[in-house]
């Protein structure tokens, strides 16, 4: 028998979260079992959390969780053996199929990579599904042509999970970093991650009339959408691309198709959930060489199956500052 925090749903339809002890036999059906050493939180688990489960739970019980890493335990898929060290984020684990807020997990060896050299599980929890997220967007943007020197890089949503290692990332590479933040408190948090400038969210809160602005940004990593990315657009510069990775500020997008036609903007899609192994592999491998490992106990928090609840009405309010790691054997 084991830990796990299980989301359990009364006659209401109300969820709630119970600390259980369950078996291997509880878990759902895969081809691997790990052992869970940490897990983490980013804003889907605070979702899963709710009452309502977000809209992404569909059944319960069931134990949340998208991201964790541990050690192989027992595994019938031939690429991996007891012992191996993995790694898993997205593939609808923790939403649709039991996830890492337990001490053991069930899975598909189709959705573990390796966790690569020079990175601890703890660490790799850490960065966790957000710094993977963060790793794609600045992939996205070199792919179209972001290169240091060209100007200001913009990080919405920069005192987060996905913004504090964008951030870090970018800092690291030699871009100079313009970090977008409604909490004046994480100033000299954001300035230690390596951003130049900070610029207070209600500069960018509000669209204006005028589609295009003067040209500033060579690029972007967005975690918040809504009326800030619709302004951000008409701010970038010739030929520059905005990364898309989040909808803290809602989904609808009230914006001009202007900055596409006249200035060549791109406006780029992020997803890490269904990405391709290889993919991933080749994320997490730049990861270890492009972001420092150095910084990521400064964007740390170690908490416990037991402070999961509140910590997940906290993210969905905003109010959580960098990156929350789960021992899920303390």
């Amino acid at each position: 028998m084991f830990n796990a925090l299980v989301m359990e749903q009364d006659a209401d339809g109300k969820a709630t979260p119970h600390i259980r002890q369950i078996a291997v036999d509880d878990l759902p059906e895969g081809d691997v079992v790990v052992a869970v050493d940490y897990s983490t939180l980013n804003y889907k688990d605070g979702l899963c959390l709710s009452p309502k489960g977000g809209g992404l739970v569909r059944t319960y019980p069931h134990v949340p969780g998208i991201d964790f890493a541990g050690t192989v335990e027992a595994s019938e898929d031939a690429r991996f053996a007891p012992g191996d060290k993995v790694i898993l984020t997205g593939w609808r684990v923790g939403e649709v199929h039991w996830g890492g807020y337990a001490q053991k997990a069930r899975v598909r060896g189709d959705w573990l990579v390796p966790l690569p050299e020079g990175l601890s599980a703890r660490q790799a929890m850490t960065v966790g599904t957000a710094g993977l997220t963060a790793m794609l967007a600045v992939q996205a943007l070199e792919a179209h042509g972001m290169t240091p020197g060209q100007g200001p890089v913009l990080v919405t949503g920069a005192s987060g999970g996905v913004g504090s290692v964008a951030v870090t990332i970018l800092a690291h590479l030699g871009y100079e970093v313009a970090a977008v933040t409604g909490r004046p408190d994480s100033d000299a948090y954001l300035r230690d991650l390596g951003a130049t400038r900070i610029v207070p969210r209600e500069d960018l809160a509000e669209t204006v009339k005028r589609p295009l602005e003067t040209e500033t940004w060579a690029g972007c990593v967005d975690a918040v959408g809504g009326a800030m990315l619709a302004r951000v657009l008409g701010q970038m510069k010739y030929g520059a691309s905005v990364a898309a990775i989040g909808l803290a500020g809602g989904a609808d997008l009230p914006a001009s198709v202007i900055p596409f036609l006249l200035r060549g903007v791109n406006l780029l899609g992020i997803d890490s959930v269904m990405q391709p192994r290889d993919t991933r592999i080749t994320a997490w491998n730049r990861i270890v060489s492009d972001l420092p490992l150095s910084r990521l106990e400064r964007m740390e928090r170690l908490v416990t199956l037991n402070d999961l609840p509140a910590l997940g009405a906290d993210i969905l309010r905003g109010q959580v500052q960098g990156r929350v790691v789960v021992d899920v054997n303390a």
